[in-house]
């Protein structure tokens, strides 16, 4: 039997993208106005090839990225796990608090996620985590995925997952 090869695969389609408004918390008493960006992704995934010479289904790992970015596209995205801000659910409302001030938004229009803050590590490592749980994953000897998550030119935040 031949040795095992490794391959990374990279995947940067200009479609793997979202819009979303955020706030940086920077401490108790200080956060960034609220603005947006038009985030892009991208994904490297490390894995064996299979004795047909391929590694994985390109096409499902693509749609499976879109589907990720499509979740928090056209949101204010809002951290549920900020220590300086708290998310209250009232009627079709959702008010945050941040230094005793109320910051109302329309339950339709904001995304509570499960992170500490929005920046683009925190996005990044909760793509990655939404990533690994997609059942699609499973049957492929996926060694190693790296998330990147850009909010503008030049500026990238990566988190990486390997096998132990």
């Amino acid at each position: 039997m031949p040795p095992e090869t490794l391959t990374r695969i990279e995947i940067s389609k200009e479609y793997l993208n979202f819009s979303a408004g955020h706030f940086t918390i920077f401490s108790a008493t200080e956060r960034e106005n609220l603005h947006g960006h038009n985030f892009q992704v991208r994904c490297a995934v490390t894995a064996v090839i299979g004795a047909d010479g391929l590694s994985f289904d390109y096409v499902s790992l693509k749609r499976v990225l879109r589907e990720l970015c499509d979740a928090l596209d056209e949101r204010v995205l809002l951290p549920e796990q900020s220590p300086y801000l708290t998310l209250e659910h009232r009627d079709a409302m959702v008010i945050a608090r941040f230094a005793q001030e109320p910051i109302p938004f329309l339950a339709r229009d904001c995304l509570p996620l499960p992170i500490r803050n929005v920046t683009i590590e925190e996005l990044a490592g909760l793509l990655l985590i939404r990533l690994r749980a997609r059942p699609e994953l499973a049957p492929w000897a996926i060694r190693a995925i790296e998330i990147g998550v850009s909010s503008g030119s030049g500026q990238w935040a990566l988190s990486h997952w390997e096998s132990a």
